[in-house]
């Protein structure tokens, strides 16, 4: 079992901390300063050392970094200016957006460097826990220390995805586009709904959402439906006249949306190349304020 300790006890810290003291290793110090960061050592992490994190770095085997992503390097690079990353020591970050690079120093001075990120959205309670299990984590590491990763991620409860360096930004945009744009996207249909009258738009859309969802992720293209892969333009036309009536600021992302949904569809084979000129047509249009295109 490791000495671990925890620089940035945020949602991500909190929580895989708590998983992995539950799996028997000892957290041994942790560094939070902010309210919320003592609210969530006191609730997970009760009895934990707190520490600056020069002594928390000191203090362990394993150096867990959850800090946010431009913090990242600065704070490797200060551990290590002050001495407090040693050799053999495992440094290990949290970030999607980073692999290895960002912890060049520390491996400078013959630390074992890791990204480990877990692609789960995170409360920072124990409601995440349970979460973790059969979480994916994009991991990228040397050859050498891959088998001890797989460890704690097992640990965790979760499946690593090995992640090549050169393209952990790319793995980092893919769920950052589809997590946090779908929240945005959610977001604009509730409020679409509320303007038509709906009492409750969560409930409205939890049903289709949930089976959309499974759907795509089962079958891609294939499952999208829709006026868009139906080529149905006088549809759109009012979806359009309507939403810059009542929902003006959901215009702009609902045409960004429709066009590469038709893109895609046009790809798939189910939207001919022409339909699909005409609803980009009528889409650009409504967007710059214009209703020019012919109704039939």
């Amino acid at each position: 079992m490791a000495r671990i300790g925890v620089i940035g006890v945020g949602r991500v810290g909190a929580v895989l901390a708590a998983a992995l003291r539950a799996a028997g290793h000892d957290i041994v110090a942790v560094a939070g300063e902010s309210t919320a960061s003592q609210q969530r050592i006191a609730q997970l992490l009760p009895g934990v050392h707190v520490d600056k994190p020069t002594a928390v770095a000191r203090a362990c085997d394993v150096l867990l970094l959850t800090v946010p992503d431009d913090m990242l390097s600065n704070v490797a690079t200060q551990l290590v200016g002050a001495g407090a990353i040693r050799e053999g020591q495992y440094v290990v970050h949290t970030s999607g957006r980073h692999g290895l690079d960002v912890l060049a120093p520390a491996q400078a001075v013959g630390a074992h460097v890791v990204a480990m990120h877990p692609a789960m959205t995170f409360t920072g309670t124990s409601v995440d826990l349970p979460r973790l299990r059969g979480c994916i984590f994009g991991v990228t590491v040397p050859d050498a220390d891959r088998a001890v990763v797989e460890t704690w991620v097992s640990e965790l409860g979760g499946v690593p995805l090995f992640i090549p360096e050169s393209k952990r930004t790319l793995y980092h945009a893919a769920l950052a586009h589809s997590a946090n744009h779908l929240v945005t996207l959610i977001a604009q249909a509730m409020e679409m709904l509320s303007a038509a009258g709906a009492d409750d738009p969560a409930s409205t859309l939890r049903p289709l959402l949930t089976a959309a969802l499974d759907n795509a992720l089962q079958q891609g293209d294939a499952a999208l439906t829709g006026p868009i892969v139906r080529g149905d333009l006088n549809t759109v036309r009012a979806h359009l006249t309507q939403i810059a009536a009542e929902s003006p600021t959901t215009l702009p992302s609902y045409v960004a949306l429709a066009k590469a949904t038709a893109d895609r569809a046009v790809v798939d084979g189910r939207l001919l190349p022409i339909r699909r000129n005409r609803l980009v047509e009528i889409l650009d249009d409504a967007l710059l304020g214009q209703s020019t295109v012919p109704t039939s």
